[in-house]
C-alpha cells in the first residue's frame, strides 16, 4: 500500500518555527522527487518547495525563500520541511507529494504520482 503521511503541523505564533515530516511507505524514495504544497481557505493549492531525487536541486516559492528549508533522508523514507519565521499568511494545510517522472515544472500538481492527506499549520497570535 502506497502511503504518504505528513506530521508536525500545529498552532504557532508569528515568528515561530515548525518542522513538517512526510513519511512514505510502499515505494522507495531513491528515484522520486518530492514536493511540498499548501492550500489556504478559499485558495488554490500552491507549490511551496521541491527537492530532486538526487538531492542536488531545490526550489522554493518566492514568499518562503530564506525562511523554509526542504531536506530528505532516504534511509528513513522521510522528507522534511523546516519552517522558520512563520507568518499568518503561511496558514494552510500542507501536503507532500512524490514525482517519479521528474517533470520540469515542479509546481504543476499534475506531475505528482502520490499525495498525502495533509497537516494543518496555523500561524496566529
Amino acid at each position: 500500500q502506497v502511503q504518504l503521511v505528513e506530521s508536525g503541523g500545529g498552532l504557532v505564533q508569528p515568528g515561530g518555527s515548525l518542522r513538517l515530516s512526510c513519511v512514505v511507505s510502499g515505494f522507495s524514495l531513491d528515484y522520486y522527487s518530492m514536493g511540498w504544497f499548501r492550500q489556504a481557505p478559499g485558495k488554490e493549492r500552491e507549490g511551496v518547495s521541491y527537492i530532486g531525487s538526487s538531492n542536488d536541486i531545490t526550489y522554493y516559492e518566492d514568499s518562503v525563500k530564506g525562511r523554509f528549508t526542504i531536506s530528505r533522508d532516504n534511509a528513513k523514507n522521510t522528507v522534511y520541511l523546516q519552517m522558520n519565521n512563520l507568518k499568518p499568511e503561511d496558514t494552510a494545510v500542507y501536503y507532500c507529494a512524490a514525482d517519479a517522472w521528474g517533470g520540469s515544472d515542479w509546481y504543476d500538481l499534475s506531475i505528482y504520482d502520490y499525495w498525502g492527506q495533509g497537516t494543518q499549520v496555523t500561524v496566529s497570535s
